[in-house]
């Protein structure tokens, strides 16, 4: 009985060392990136440089991305040649190419330009922008991002983007997908759409149908989905703080629409905080 006890205990310590990897390595999965995309087919070094120089055709682009993060995971350092490419997509006026961009560069920790374009992306116009930077921020401890990476579990406001009356388009605890439409603001005779800036559901309605909202208001507030959250939280487990423990606490207990995975995560979280702050 004895000896089966320091088994169990042993594959305990080293689950727990397994976790605590994984954590580590990747934290930067993108769920946000490849939840409709794939870019299996391999890039020449020609083809590349194209897909990189322009984005005309942004998927291209996202595909030359992907095979340089495919790169960097298998640790091919020659691919640091097209790492000022992949600096310059930070500027680039097509979100999506951004958010590819940003989780590009999250993968290499030792490049101090990354690190610094990483920064400046904090303050992108789009939340999967930002998101991404934040949790690649991570991986060069940095938690700068911190304040977004609590919001990805919060819950991201949707903010009326002119005066208007508010037209809902969607009930509470409908999912949404990046750009899916939530609600139309009318403004005289145009509709001007209020769409999510990322995957997940809404959680509540902050403004009445049908009332006047000014530029800038909250209307409605939408929860992030399973992926988003899970990634938020294996991000805390390294960078959070005893004031998050208010916004885990509800993906420990459980959340209905979560996979239990989401709840065992932010128990880990909340151990991790509660061993570094002493408590």
């Amino acid at each position: 009985m004895r000896s089966s006890i320091h088994s169990d205990r042993g594959v305990a310590a080293r689950w727990v060392v397994l976790v605590i990897a994984l954590t580590v390595l990747s934290v930067l999965i993108p769920f946000f990136i490849w939840h409709s995309t794939w870019f299996g087919t391999p890039l020449d070094d020609a083809q590349l440089q194209r897909y990189l120089t322009s984005t005309d055709h942004p998927r291209e682009t996202q595909h030359a991305l992907s095979q340089i993060a495919d790169h960097i995971i298998r640790g091919d350092k020659s691919v640091s040649r097209w790492y000022p490419d992949v600096a310059r997509l930070a500027s680039c006026p097509i979100p999506q190419v951004r958010e590819t961009a940003a989780w590009v560069m999250g993968q290499d920790n030792t490049a101090p330009k990354f690190h610094e374009t990483l920064l400046g992306m904090l303050d992108d116009s789009e939340p999967l922008v930002r998101m991404n930077a934040a949790l690649g921020l991570v991986r060069f401890h940095d938690a700068s991002g911190h304040a977004i990476i609590v919001k990805m579990l919060a819950g991201e406001p949707l903010l009326a983007p002119k005066e208007g009356k508010l037209k809902r388009l969607l009930d509470v605890g409908q999912g949404v997908a990046t750009d899916t439409e939530v609600a139309r603001i009318l403004v005289g005779k145009t509709d001007i759409e209020v769409l999510a800036g990322a995957p997940g559901s809404l959680a509540q309605w902050t403004a009445a149908d049908g009332a006047t909202v000014a530029a800038g208001q909250p209307i409605a507030v939408l929860a992030p989905s399973s992926q988003m959250a899970w990634e938020a939280l294996r991000a805390l487990y390294l960078i959070g703080t005893p004031d998050d423990l208010n916004v885990i606490a509800p993906y420990a207990r459980g959340i209905p629409a979560m996979p239990p995975q989401v709840a065992e995560q932010a128990r880990l979280t909340m151990k991790a905080i509660h061993a570094r702050s002493g408590n």
